[in-house]
């Protein structure tokens, strides 16, 4: 993953938290609904890059086995 889609990731939850974190102090169910929302949605995102980043690492292991398989 790269360091900025890591970085983007990381933001959209810590802004989840601080939105979930004013609407339990402002007792606004609505707000702190979306700050979780965002939270979660920063998670998933973040796992589908880390799993990205896997699958690309293992295509690679893969061509670079077949390289050497034909030397």
């Amino acid at each position: 993953m790269s360091t900025f889609d890591k970085a983007k990731d990381k933001a959209e939850q810590l802004g989840g938290k601080a939105k979930e974190g004013m609407g339990e102090a402002t007792d606004n169910e609505e707000l702190e609904a979306e700050g979780k929302r965002d939270q979660v949605t920063g998670e998933a995102k973040e796992a589908g890059h880390d799993l990205r980043d896997k699958a690309a690492a293992k295509i690679h292991d893969a061509k670079e086995a077949l390289k050497d398989d034909d030397r």
